[in-house]
């Protein structure tokens, strides 16, 4: 087995719950491998990083992914707890980020590959073959960085013909809401995920953008005392294009922190009815609109927070563009996506176990990495990057990979050499004589 960081080793003893005693001991060596690999990220790579390549047969390997028994919700349900307990508040409310992200695949014999919709894809209709992952992610805010990071920690692929993707973000948020019930949960996405399925429980509420042509309606008016059944909404509002154009529609101007910056916007706020979607669920709208900008607004948000401030909503808003971070740190630097598995079970868990290793690295920096001096070491090494003030992912992954290496050569008590050994030197010596 490789020497495995004290500081490492802490963390990843949480999960020996998840695993039987023989699983467990694969599972740290592939982690192990999987951070320290610095080529392709196949199964075997993993092996050669974590350095038992010679010592184990690679069918031990594909196993753990493809027959052993463990659960991917399991080791996030776990992360989370991990998470929740040393990076979060006590008494914050736990922001929760829902998006899907796709893994392009080769070849019709992987499982669960189909054509999806990829929006930044290279091809004019920005459709490509691979797997599609619904992901939760919880956002933290650390000391260190000027940005919010966001940790994936539970996943669900997405079948074709099965559940779709708003269904299988539902049961995320479900697990995360019966593992933390007394917490307040906040949900955060884009267009895709607004439904009712997502606010499953009273302490959990969800804040994403709104469609342009949704139909929204003023809240129901009061009972009029006559036969019959009371009206269950009010009357139709206008279109937001609309509503943002009126010239007595109020805005509000406010200063909000967001994508590392602090800007000034225009907000209209107002409470409604999206009767299609959330039936006759009060929700807030905000129309948001920068003063320069020539478009009547800029960005829709729907939210069923009634309670939280203008500021706060456009802010937490704001912190869903971190998991796009976090997917392409996973993708580019982290080598999530680029095992070549293909039966169902393991296609299954390969992802999750990598998102979860980037995780795992970040929250090990957060705890035990990070020092005062690791981006004036960097800037000296680079001085071009003279605007740089936070570690990156990359520069996480370094470190650990460097304190994984600086393990292998631990100091130890030095043997005397024997009699045997001296001799050979004294042999080769004189042989090299002239």
């Amino acid at each position: 087995m490789p020497q495995v960081p004290g500081s490492l080793a802490e963390l990843v003893s949480l999960f020996a719950g998840c695993f039987t005693q023989p699983t467990f001991r694969t599972f740290r060596a592939l982690l192990v491998g999987f951070i320290a690999r610095v080529g392709e990220h196949t199964v075997t790579g993993c092996l050669v990083a974590g350095g038992v390549a010679g010592a184990w047969h690679h069918s031990r390997a594909h196993r753990f992914f493809s027959r052993a028994r463990w659960s991917p919700d399991g080791l996030g349900l776990v992360l989370l707890d991990l998470i929740v307990g040393r990076l979060v508040d006590p008494d914050a409310p736990l922001l929760i980020v829902i998006d899907d992200t796709l893994l392009r695949r080769s070849g019709p014999r992987v499982w669960g590959t189909a054509w999806h919709h990829e929006a930044i894809g290279s091809t004019p209709r920005r459709f490509a073959w691979g797997n599609n992952w619904v992901v939760a992610a919880i956002v933290v805010r650390l000391a260190f960085l000027g940005r919010p990071a966001a940790l994936p920690v539970l996943f669900r692929l997405q079948v074709k013909r099965t559940d779709s993707k708003h269904e299988l973000a539902a049961q995320l948020i479900a697990l995360i809401a019966e593992r933390h019930p007394q917490r307040r949960i906040d949900i955060v996405g884009d267009g895709h995920y607004t439904g009712p399925a997502l606010v499953c429980r009273s302490n959990v509420t969800l804040t994403a953008r709104l469609r342009a042509d949704a139909a929204l309606h003023e809240l129901a008016p009061p009972r009029t005392g006559k036969r019959g059944r009371p009206r269950a909404m009010g009357a139709r509002l206008p279109s937001l294009q609309q509503i943002a154009r009126d010239p007595a529609t109020a805005w509000e101007t406010v200063e909000v922190r967001r994508y590392g910056r602090t800007a000034t916007v225009h907000i209209h706020r107002l409470t409604c009815l999206w009767y299609r979607s959330h039936r006759d669920r009060p929700l807030t709208m905000l129309l948001v609109r920068d003063p320069s900008s020539k478009e009547p607004y800029d960005v829709a948000l729907i939210s069923t927070d009634l309670h939280a401030s203008t500021v706060q909503l456009v802010e937490r808003f704001a912190c869903r563009w971190s998991i796009e971070v976090a997917f392409e740190d996973a993708k580019q630097l982290a080598g999530v996506g680029e095992a070549r598995n293909r039966t169902e079970l393991a296609v299954k868990r390969t992802v999750p176990f990598g998102l979860l290793c980037m995780s795992l690295t970040i929250i090990w920096y957060a705890l035990h990495g990070h020092s005062p001096t690791d981006v004036a070491e960097h800037r000296a090494r680079a001085p071009w990057y003279r605007t740089k003030t936070n570690p990156s992912t990359a520069d996480m992954l370094a470190k650990l990979r460097r304190t994984i290496i600086a393990a292998q050569y631990s100091p130890g008590p030095l043997r005397s050499p024997y009699r045997q050994k001296i001799n050979a030197i004294q042999q080769a010596w004189a042989a090299a004589l002239p």
